[in-house]
């Protein structure tokens, strides 16, 4: 099937939740039922603004509380922690799809020789838990008396912490300060929760239906996807069963692209009004940089890795999408003891012309963001080019936005 650029667009943004709200329940449970449709939300440290998993629910939900998150992974289980492309945020409903990773992971070499290097550290570690409840690493700090050569070694006890997390034997039942709290599997996944490893072109079909969902359209250059007969034999399931469709798409490259039927079918019609959203460097729309080149056309990356004097647009810039355009990066601070979100830098993208038509709602989003970082003003610093910057303010004041 042949489709053009602008529904393959569409298809990315309708899989992300960005072209519209989705029509899910309000409060935790449509947070719940967000973080399911996405499949994954990214953890990261991060936290100049609210962290990347917050911010990326928050961008689909003008209704969500970070609260909301901590009480679907700690209370309601709804959520547990694991590995995806990165540390993530994934939905309890779909555990046993991870459990092959699991065991891959307890067959790699450098985690046998870890747990035969370090067995006493690994026992203490988990009869400890056993014994005395949830831990986190800063629990397993050696006493004055006790830090030469035993495995009370910070070190040997943090990282039979980690390993047991990514064998399944521990789960974070709770974050405290952002610091993940162990506890043993079996105390933490709730009764009703399927354990068994599903075979394992079952767990393929089942990761390529959920990229495709997630995605709306993509060429299968995943990280994860390293056997690629089994991805031929799913996707040729996928397709036979009229689930997905193969797609060419006249000015990419890269393929042949792929896409749910369905998703298609309802892009198509979908007619939606243009929004704009201020992104997370680690949204699921960004995050593969490659494929946000190749199908929006913005090059993107993420300079707080780099020296200050080599940064071109700042140290944690937020793509601005508006459409089916990214028009800018804003590079910005939430000093929340003073409640001031500082703009210390808006960059619009070159060639754009449309500032006039975006104003009022990147004004708009700029607000609301201030908001969900707690902050109560809005200082701008820098805008390029400077001939905006007196409109932005304009624009914010407008909004009420002091």
């Amino acid at each position: 099937m042949k489709i053009t650029k602008a529904l393959a667009q569409k298809l990315a943004l309708a899989g992300q939740g960005l072209d519209g709200p989705w029509e899910l329940p309000g409060g935790k449970e449509g947070v719940a039922q967000t973080i399911e449709r996405l499949g994954y939300v990214q953890i990261d440290t991060i936290s100049v603004v609210q962290r990347a998993h917050h911010h990326t629910l928050w961008s689909r939900r003008g209704d969500y509380h970070p609260r909301m998150l901590d009480e679907l992974l700690a209370a309601d289980r709804r959520v547990f922690e694991y590995w995806t492309h990165a540390a993530s945020y994934v939905p309890m409903c779909d555990y046993r799809y991870y459990v092959r990773s699991m065991n891959r992971f307890a067959d790699r070499p450098r985690t046998r020789e870890f747990l035969e290097r370090h067995a006493k550290a690994v026992d203490e570690v988990r009869a400890r838990i056993r014994r005395d409840g949830p831990a986190a690493s800063a629990d397993f700090a050696a006493p004055d008396a006790r830090k030469q050569g035993t495995w009370w070694d910070w070190k040997p006890a943090k990282r039979a912490l980690e390993t047991l997390f990514s064998l399944g034997e521990l789960m974070v039942t709770e974050r405290r300060s952002f610091q993940r709290v162990y506890d043993l599997a079996e105390r933490v996944l709730p009764a009703d929760v399927d354990t068994t490893a599903p075979p394992a072109d079952d767990v393929m079909r089942w990761r390529i239906g959920r990229l495709l969902a997630r995605q709306g359209v993509s060429n299968l250059r995943h990280w994860s996807l390293r056997d690629r007969e089994a991805v031929r034999r799913a996707v040729a399931e996928l397709i036979d069963a009229d689930e997905a469709v193969e797609l060419a798409v006249p000015g990419l490259d890269g393929g042949p692209w792929y896409a749910l039927t369905e998703a298609v079918e309802a892009a198509s019609r979908r007619r939606r009004r243009k929004r704009l959203h201020v992104l997370s460097p680690f949204d699921g729309l960004v995050i593969w940089r490659g494929r946000l080149r190749e199908l929006f056309g913005f090059d993107y990356k993420l300079e707080c890795y780099l020296p200050a004097a080599k940064r071109k647009y700042g140290y944690f810039c937020l793509p601005i999408l508006w459409g089916r355009q990214f028009i800018g990066r804003l590079d910005a601070k939430a000093e929340r003891r003073a409640r001031r979100l500082i703009v210390r830098r808006l960059t619009f993208e070159p060639g754009f012309d449309g500032f006039d038509a975006a104003a009022g709602a990147l004004a708009a989003k700029l607000s609301d963001f201030a908001a969900f970082n707690g902050c109560e003003r809005i200082a701008v610093e820098q805008v390029r080019p400077g001939k905006l910057t007196a409109p932005l303010v304009r624009a914010l004041t407008a909004k009420g936005a002091p």
